[in-house]
């Protein structure tokens, strides 16, 4: 009786340095899934690099601004030996309305994509001339133009006519200053002193890639969207007020009135920047599959530990002893999954990747398992219990507003099934 209680003292000495090895195992390998996460970092960045590759041969993301009715003046100061000067006096319309047409396409370069397209835009609207104070000084009415802020001015397509009234002209290339834009081009005008309204109108045709954005010039803009790309984000100070998206595209309408924006409807210089104010849309790829592959990677340590701890629940349960070398093989395994998922996921889609690589792990782990155990029941247990915690795993990825809800409930059910099943144990050895 003696010699059995000192056995059984040995083989819990025994068990608890086994735990001990399996914990200081556990954080050696955060180490392998540290750099399965670097690579897949690597990874992305290659490909947002043939991205923007991609995009600056095509053109790149576009913000149409305009146009603007400017003015030069010139300043004579009062003070003495004081230089005449000139200023621009910059003149927003008064209603604005554009209409675009975008039409998308995917450019891959190997096994990566980018997202271009192919816009027809359609401008209307009115100026209402101020009048211009006396004090401001000489104007120059010869001198007169228009001009349009265009972000990448490579995507321009053909010739742009500005069309006022009854005059027509076409666009020149560059601007005439950079009070408001960075780039874009001009419109020679021929105005007088008489002039209070001017309605206008232009149609353009216009390459970029990413996105599309437009500045709510107008005292009373409206922006009419459409494109057949059905995964569209909008982004800028502006959502639209209108939105429709299904599997045929998506239409969208914005509304913006001066109150709503931070700049007025005229001034001189630089005061103001209006291309901050400027919306759109973004033509998004669906499901980056890096972002979910990092994702699940960040899920490697709580695979391997709760494979390891239904393993030691087999060796109590069944009296069957598993080698300290063979959970390192089972462990290697579960984490060799991360890295075939980011495999696969570049040349298949995350979801058939992902279905691969688990029902690949899962067989591996099982017939490894039936080698190791003789009963079968230990087997299918953890079989059991990996196609569950891939399945979960899964369902968070693909989840958005409730990921971390949904993780944070799984965890605590899973965690009350293993105090359920340690009780369990207590029972078997009391």
């Amino acid at each position: 009786m003696k010699i059995e209680i000192n056995d059984t003292g040995k083989w819990q000495n025994s068990f608890t340095i086994k735990m001990i090895l399996l914990a200081v195992m556990g954080l050696f390998l955060l180490v392998p899934l540290e750099m399965i996460k670097v690579i897949i970092k690597e990874r992305q960045q290659n490909s947002d690099e043939i991205k923007k590759e991609i995009s600056f041969q095509w053109a790149g993301a576009q913000t149409i601004s305009g146009p603007v009715l400017n003015i030069p003046v010139l300043i004579h100061p009062t003070g003495k030996d004081a230089e005449p000067y000139r200023s621009i006096f910059h003149i927003l319309p008064e209603t604005l309305q554009i209409s675009g047409d975008v039409q998308t396409e995917k450019r891959h370069r190997s096994i990566y994509e980018a997202v271009v397209y192919t816009s027809r835009v359609d401008i209307s609207g009115e100026f209402n001339i101020p009048e211009i104070p006396a004090a401001s000084g000489e104007i120059l009415w010869e001198e007169v133009y228009y001009s349009m802020g265009i972000s990448d001015n490579r995507g321009l397509k053909g010739n742009i006519s500005l069309v006022c009234g009854e005059k027509s002209s076409e666009a020149m290339p560059g601007l005439k200053d950079n009070d408001l834009f960075r780039s874009g081009i001009s419109f020679p005008a021929v105005l007088d002193a008489e002039e209070k309204k001017i309605p206008f109108s232009l149609k353009m045709q216009i390459s970029g890639s990413e996105s599309i954005s437009f500045t709510p010039l107008g005292k009373s803009t409206n922006v009419k969207l459409s494109s057949p790309w059905n995964a569209p984000g909008f982004n800028g100070n502006f959502l639209p007020v209108e939105r429709t998206i299904d599997d045929s595209g998506f239409t969208a309408v914005w509304t913006v009135t001066d109150l709503n924006r931070n700049f007025p409807q005229y001034w001189s210089g630089t005061a103001f920047s209006p291309e901050n104010d400027s919306f759109g849309a973004a033509f998004v790829l669906e499901a980056d599959h890096y972002q979910k592959s990092l994702r699940s990677a960040k899920y490697g340590i709580l695979f391997i530990a709760l494979t390891f701890l239904a393993l030691l629940f087999v060796e109590l349960t069944v009296k069957e002893r598993i080698n300290i070398f063979h959970y390192l093989l089972l462990a290697l395994g579960l984490v060799l999954f991360f890295s075939l998922l980011n495999a696969l996921s570049e040349h298949t889609g995350f979801n058939l990747a992902y279905l691969i690589a688990s029902a690949a792990t899962i067989g591996l782990v099982t017939f490894f398992l039936k080698a190791i155990l003789i009963k079968p029941k230990p087997v299918l247990l953890i079989g059991g219990l990996l196609v569950f915690l891939y399945s979960f795993t899964f369902i968070l990825l693909t989840l958005k507003d409730f990921a971390y809800l949904a993780g944070n409930i799984g965890l605590f059910i899973l965690l009350a099934i293993t105090m359920r099943l340690s009780l369990k144990l207590k029972e078997i050895h009391s």
